[in-house]
């Protein structure tokens, strides 16, 4: 099913509502308005970082400077400001990038009907059969399969899903893609209680498997968890590898999202 355009902006509307400027802590963490910006600090490893900001030409390189001083006060080692295509002012990425931020690559925020999603005739391709993350075990397979799809260990990433596993497991769905005893892909799912949206991250499957519909098998696992639980819509900020899949899938583009990053 195809989401048609009013409907994308009505659904990004949502999104920047409740999952940017209202948004919840990771487990451990804190969220907080601060001036013109929502942001998250967490004392020990996790993400730091800004989700949401208000701001305008006379307001921006004051509030960049600002938020710079407040994770450098915090000992963090670095921070992401998370910025969004359509936020304001229109140069907010040439500001970072003047106060020492780096960006990452471009992702495409797209969203996808979870029921819909639900309901794809998806079979797992031969040999391969789910299993579900539930201990620190199932996580450093993860990590495992991560390593070899992205080329980089993600310690952060580690600690994250372990604090969620510990603190608030009915937020998390995490599942790896077995071919026997090998683990050659890996996906999660973020469901905050009583929120709309279910954010798909990870999704990474070892070169050698690639081609196959592994990713097409864990989203359509996940959007069969996601609606279950009622969650209409399913989130995610896709590569460019990833995007024509989860297009052809039925997942629609709210706009483009780019990491900048800035470290002590």
């Amino acid at each position: 099913m195809t989401i048609d355009r009013d409907e994308l902006t009505r659904i990004r509307d949502l999104y920047d509502t409740v999952m940017r400027r209202d948004a919840r802590p990771d487990a451990g963490a804190r969220v907080e308005r601060a001036g013109g910006v929502v942001r998250q600090s967490v004392p020990g490893p996790g993400w730091n970082g800004v989700l949401w900001s208000d701001l305008d030409g006379a307001t921006a390189d004051v509030e960049i400077a600002a938020q710079v001083a407040f994770f450098g006060g915090l000992g963090a080692s670095g921070f992401e400001w998370k910025l969004y295509g359509h936020d304001r002012p229109a140069d907010l990425g040439g500001r970072l990038a003047a106060a020492g931020f780096v960006p990452e690559p471009a992702e495409t925020l797209m969203v996808g009907l979870a029921a819909e999603l639900a309901r794809l005739p998806v079979e797992p391709p031969e040999g391969i059969t789910l299993r579900a993350v539930t201990d620190e075990a199932g996580v450093d397979l993860m990590m495992e399969v991560h390593r070899r799809a992205f080329g980089t260990d993600r310690p952060r990433v580690r600690e994250q899903v372990l604090g969620m596993l510990r603190e608030e497991p009915e937020s998390l769905a995490a599942v790896l893609a077995m071919a026997g005893d090998t683990p050659v892909s890996a996906a999660r799912m973020e469901m905050r209680p009583g929120l709309p949206f279910a954010g798909l991250w990870g999704g990474g499957t070892d070169p050698a498997w690639r081609g196959r519909g592994v990713y097409r098998l864990l989203v359509a696992h996940r959007a069969r968890v996601a609606a279950e639980r009622g969650i209409p819509y399913l989130q995610v900020d896709a590569s460019s590898e990833s995007r024509p899949i989860l297009e052809r899938l039925g997942f629609g583009v709210l706009g483009v999202t780019v990491p900048y990053l800035w470290e002590a």
